[in-house]
C-alpha cells in the first residue's frame, strides 16, 4: 500500500482558538478511515483541509498532483440555475456527455428517432453502455429520476444525495465523506456499504452511524483534545482499545493529581524563597496543572429531565387516511398508544414517516379518520429541520427565553447556565454567539430545548444527524430510562435496534404495517417467507424416502487436514493479534513500517479465512 495523502505538522483554528496543532496523519491506498471525536473537536475542518478546500494555518498537505480527491460536504453547494443533469455530467468526460444527451432524450415524450439512433451508435463506439447502467443505478438508488429538474428546487436531503451520487459516479482515488448516510434510507445505506467495500477504495469519512462505520472502515482515527489516536481495526476494535487507553489515562490522572498536590505545596512555600526556586520546576508545575485540568474538565452529558405526569388515555388513531396529489400516503391506519410503547418508524424516503408524525402531533390534519389525544399528553418533537436560531443571539439567551430555572427528574431546580453546562456547553460557549457553534452543537442545543418541555410523549425524527457518537451514547442512555412513549424515525440501524421493540413499517401506497420486534429482527423475517414459498413449490416427500441424517466418517487424510486447520486457525489468529499490537505501537509518521505491517495482517487474514472455510467443510 502506498501513501496517497499525508498531513504534516497540521494546525488550524477559528476565532483565535486552535482546534489542533502539529497533527501528523497519513492515508494509504485501500485504507477506509473513519474520523471520530466529539462535536466541535474539528473533524469537519480536518476533512476539508485534507480535501484541500482551504489551506491550513500551520503545516502542509502532501499528495501526488495526479491523485484526485472527491469531497462530500455536510451542506453541499451548487452552481445557481444548474439542473441535475448539468451538475452530474462532466463537460470533460466524453462518455458522460453522451450519456447525458441520451438520458435527456429518452425523458422527452416524443424523442427524435434520428438523434436516438446516432446516440445508440456513439455509446456503443465508446463502450459506454455499462457506464450508463452504472450511472443510472447510482441515480436511482439516490432517488434521482428527473434530470431536467433545477437544483434550486430540491430539498436539503435531495441536494446531499445528489452530491453523493456525483462523487460515486466520478469514482476518484480518494473519497472524503462528511456524514454520507444523512438523508439516506436504510436500504440505500446498506447498498452504499457494499459499494464502498468493493475493490480497493480509499476512503476518509466522518459518520455517526455505528453499523455503517463498523461494516465499512478498517481504521479509526480519533481526534481528541487536538491530538490524533490511531486504531487499526473496525469500530468494535476501537471501542475495546479506547477503553484500555482511558483506563490507563485514569491511572496517569491519579498520579498527576497526587504529584500536583506535592508540587502545589512546594509552590506555596514562603514568598522569600520564591527567588531560589528552579524556573524549570515552576514551568513543570504549570504544565502538570494544565494536563490535570484538561482531564478533569472532560465531563459527560447528564440527561435526567423531569417528565410530565401521564394519564390513562394517551393517543388513539382511528382509521387515519392521508393523500397528497392523489397519491395515498396513509390508508386506513388505526392504533391505540399504550404506556411504555417504544416504536420505530421504518420505510424508504417519501413513504410518509414525517407525515404520520405530523398527524399524531396535530401539525397536520388527516383527510379522514380521527386523532384523539389524552389531556395529559405532552409532546416533545425533535424535527429533522430543527429550530432556526438567530446566529447573532447568545446561546444562553436562547435557553433563558424558555425558562430561567429548570426542574430535573430528582426534583432539584437548576439554572439555565447549569443545564447548558450539563449539555457540554462551557461558560465561554454559553456567552458566545450561535454562529460560532458547529452543526452538531446546534443539534445538541435543539435537543436540549425539546427536553426542557418535560414531555411524556417523545418524538425524535432523525435525531442522530450530525451528532457525535459520545453524545449519541448518552442520548441512548437517557432514552433507555425514559418512562414515557418514544417514537423514533432514524436511518441509524443501531439506534433503531437498541431503542425500539415495535415498528411501524411504511411500505408505500398508504400501507402501514405493524411489526413486533426491532429492525434487525424485521430484516431477518423478510427472508423467512421466501423460504416458505420455496418449500411449497417442492413436491411432497414420501415418508419412506425422507432423508435420514447420517454422519460420514473422515478419511485419515481428511482427519489430519482437520487437525492442521484447527492448529492453523489458532496460530494465524495469534500472529494477527501480535501484529495488530505492533501496528498500534508504531509512530504515526512511519508510513513505510505501517504499510509493511498492514500488508502482512491482510495476507494473514486471507490465510485465516481459507483455514476457517476448510475447517467448516470438514467439520460438517
Amino acid at each position: 500500500m502506498s501513501t496517497l495523502i499525508a498531513a504534516e505538522g497540521l494546525g488550524h483554528g477559528y476565532h483565535d482558538e486552535w482546534l489542533f496543532k502539529n497533527l501528523t496523519l497519513g492515508i494509504n491506498s485501500g485504507q477506509r478511515v473513519a474520523l471520530v471525536g466529539i462535536n466541535g473537536a474539528g473533524k469537519s475542518t480536518l476533512l476539508k483541509l485534507l480535501a484541500e478546500r482551504f489551506p491550513p494555518l500551520e503545516g502542509k498537505i502532501v499528495k501526488n498532483k495526479s491523485v484526485k480527491i472527491g469531497f462530500l460536504d455536510q451542506e453541499p453547494q451548487f452552481t445557481p440555475g444548474f439542473s441535475i443533469s448539468d451538475h452530474i455530467f462532466s463537460l470533460e468526460n466524453k462518455q458522460q456527455q453522451l450519456i447525458k444527451e441520451y438520458e435527456e432524450l429518452i425523458e422527452d415524450p416524443n424523442p427524435d428517432e434520428k438523434k436516438l439512433n446516432r446516440l445508440y451508435e456513439e455509446l456503443s463506439e465508446h463502450n459506454a453502455w455499462e457506464y450508463e447502467h452504472q450511472i443510472k443505478t447510482i441515480l436511482n438508488r439516490m432517488g434521482i429520476t428527473h434530470l431536467q429538474q433545477k437544483i434550486d428546487t430540491l430539498s436539503g436531503g435531495q441536494k446531499k444525495r445528489l452530491a453523493l451520487a456525483k462523487l460515486l459516479i466520478e469514482d476518484p482515488e480518494i473519497l472524503v465523506l462528511d456524514e454520507p448516510t444523512n438523508h439516506l434510507d436504510i436500504d440505500t445505506i446498506e447498498w452504499l456499504e457494499k459499494l464502498l467495500t468493493t475493490g480497493q477504495k480509499t476512503i476518509l469519512l466522518v459518520t455517526h452511524d455505528r453499523y455503517f462505520l463498523d461494516n465499512v472502515c478498517n481504521t479509526i482515527v480519533e481526534l481528541d483534545k487536538g491530538k490524533i489516536f490511531n486504531y487499526n481495526g473496525n469500530y468494535a476494535y476501537f471501542l475495546e482499545k479506547k477503553s484500555e487507553r482511558e483506563a490507563l489515562d485514569a491511572t496517569v490522572l491519579h498520579k498527576n493529581q497526587q504529584l500536583l498536590k506535592k508540587e502545589l505545596e512546594w509552590m506555596r512555600r514562603m514568598p522569600q524563597a520564591r527567588a531560589t526556586k528552579s524556573q524549570a520546576r515552576i514551568d513543570a508545575f504549570y504544565n502538570l496543572e494544565e494536563k490535570t485540568k484538561k482531564k478533569t474538565d472532560n465531563q459527560n452529558i447528564t440527561l435526567n429531565m423531569k417528565m410530565s405526569r401521564q394519564g390513562g388515555k394517551i393517543i388513539e388513531l382511528e382509521h387515519i387516511k392521508k393523500s397528497f396529489d392523489g397519491r395515498p400516503i396513509i390508508n386506513d391506519f388505526s392504533y391505540t398508544f399504550k404506556k411504555g410503547d417504544r416504536i420505530g418508524l421504518a420505510g424508504k424516503n417519501g413513504t410518509g414517516k414525517s407525515t404520520l408524525l405530523n398527524i399524531i402531533t396535530n401539525h397536520l390534519q388527516p383527510d379522514a379518520g380521527k386523532v384523539d389525544t389524552g389531556e395529559t399528553t405532552v409532546f416533545g418533537y425533535y424535527k429533522q429541520g430543527g429550530l432556526t436560531f438567530d446566529p447573532k443571539e447568545r446561546v444562553i439567551d436562547i435557553v433563558k427565553s424558555d425558562a430561567e430555572y429548570i426542574k430535573m427528574a430528582d426534583g432539584s431546580v437548576i439554572t439555565a447556565s447549569a443545564l447548558l453546562t450539563l449539555f457540554l456547553f462551557p461558560p465561554k460557549k454559553q456567552h458566545g454567539m450561535v454562529e460560532k457553534l458547529s452543526g452538531g452543537e446546534k443539534k445538541r442545543l435543539n435537543l436540549m430545548k425539546v427536553l426542557m418541555q418535560n414531555p411524556n410523549f417523545l418524538i425524535l425524527d432523525e435525531p442522530t444527524n450530525d451528532l457525535d457518537i459520545d453524545t449519541l451514547n448518552v442520548l441512548e442512555e437517557f432514552l433507555e430510562n425514559f418512562p414515557g412513549i418514544l417514537m423514533l424515525v432514524s436511518h441509524d440501524r443501531y439506534l433503531l435496534d437498541k431503542m425500539s421493540d415495535q415498528l411501524f413499517i411504511m411500505e408505500g401506497e398508504g400501507v402501514v404495517k405493524i411489526y413486533n420486534g426491532n429492525y434487525s429482527e424485521y430484516r431477518l423475517s423478510l427472508e423467512q417467507p421466501k423460504a416458505k414459498v420455496e418449500t411449497k413449490k417442492a413436491p411432497a416427500p414420501v415418508v419412506e424416502q425422507a432423508p435420514v441424517k447420517t454422519s460420514k466418517k473422515l478419511s485419515f487424510k481428511e482427519q489430519k487436514e482437520l487437525e492442521e486447520s484447527e492448529k492453523g486457525i489458532e496460530e494465524t489468529e495469534n500472529k494477527i493479534a501480535e501484529l495488530t499490537q505492533t501496528l498500534n505501537s508504531i509512530d504515526a509518521a512511519d508510513y513505510i513500517k505501517i504499510q509493511e505491517v498492514s500488508s502482512e495482517i491482510e495476507r494473514l487474514q486471507i490465510k485465516l479465512d481459507d483455514y476457517t472455510m476448510r475447517w467448516l467443510e470438514l467439520s460438517e
